[in-house]
């Protein structure tokens, strides 16, 4: 099932990709890797508009980088960069590299359920321009917000999931999915993704948790953080795994509460905090500024 819509009109994005390409190389440090990825850009009269690396360890660890480049004829010249850098950094280096065209956004699913503020957050945002991506569909398993969500522009799909066999359900979404998106954001989506559904739809997934993790993992964190006492609620953006709330961890964020706050304030106030640790996550993610490096990130934003 292929899905084609007209591109909604949205402001500028937030920074010019036209004519940019980013760069992600990972692997074993060692002496050199920033000048043979220099020399190839150079040859090909590519302009460095930023450039940001990490070692783990300079001695042997773990390498990481990301640059931003531009060239004026840069669709003609991508194939040849890509050549060039498999030689010089596959063979020489034994590293592993991604090179993407920057004016060419990312197209997302956004898997939805009752609470809206999240979904309806990254809906405005994009269509300001501030997220460099396009919304190909929302899903969500109740039909409340499909009005909201079409007045965007958007195709929304009613998936009802419930009981504990989700297979059904999961086989529309990778109908709906197949080759059609190049990653999923579940804004606070209260259904558990199977571990068969995250190997085959094959894109990364960006979850929103209402909590600070690893602190008071799984349902009623809001509850649980009043009967504590805490004097902080917070929210975790992170890839999604078979391990419930364990992926990778993308962006946190905290505000302060006090003893007076009931529960349906630390709710509020959380709230408030899920949208903007979601929306960077999902920008930084957009923008090829997270590397994923076992079960944590390296975050260039």
């Amino acid at each position: 099932m292929t899905i084609t819509q007209e591109a909604p009109l949205q402001a500028p994005s937030r920074t010019p990709t036209h004519n940019q390409a980013s760069l992600i190389v990972h692997g074993r440090d060692r002496t050199g890797i920033v000048a043979a990825v220099g020399s190839v850009l150079s040859k090909h009269e590519a302009n460095i508009v930023s450039l940001d690396q990490y070692s783990d360890n300079p001695h042997g660890g773990a390498f990481f980088q990301r640059t931003v480049f531009g060239l004026d004829n840069l669709k003609a010249a991508l194939p040849h960069i890509d050549d060039d850098l498999k030689a010089r950094l596959g063979t020489g280096f034994e590293l592993e590299f991604r090179l993407r065209d920057l004016s060419i956004p990312h197209r997302v699913a956004i898997f939805a359920s009752k609470a809206d503020h999240c979904l309806l957050d990254l809906l405005w945002r994009h269509r300001r321009g501030e997220l460099p991506i396009t919304v190909a569909m929302v899903i969500s398993n109740h039909p409340d917000t499909a009005g909201e969500v079409r007045a965007f522009g958007i195709p929304f799909f009613h998936v009802p999931s419930a009981g504990p066999d989700k297979s059904a359900a999961e086989a529309q979404h990778l109908a709906l999915l197949k080759g059609n998106v190049d990653f999923i954001v579940l804004a606070r989506y209260m259904q558990i993704l199977s571990g068969g559904f995250i190997a085959e739809v094959g894109v990364p997934i960006i979850n929103i948790h209402h909590s600070f993790l690893p602190a008071f993992i799984g349902a009623g964190p809001y509850a649980r953080a009043k009967e504590r006492g805490v004097k902080l609620v917070g929210a975790t953006a992170h890839y999604v795994t078979e391990d419930l709330d364990e992926g990778p961890i993308i962006e946190q964020d905290v505000v302060r509460v006090s003893h007076a706050h009931t529960v349906a304030d630390l709710r509020r106030r959380g709230a408030d905090v899920e949208r903007d640790v979601l929306s960077r996550a999902v920008l930084w993610h957009s923008e090829d500024r997270v590397i994923r490096h076992e079960n944590h990130t390296i975050v260039f934003a």
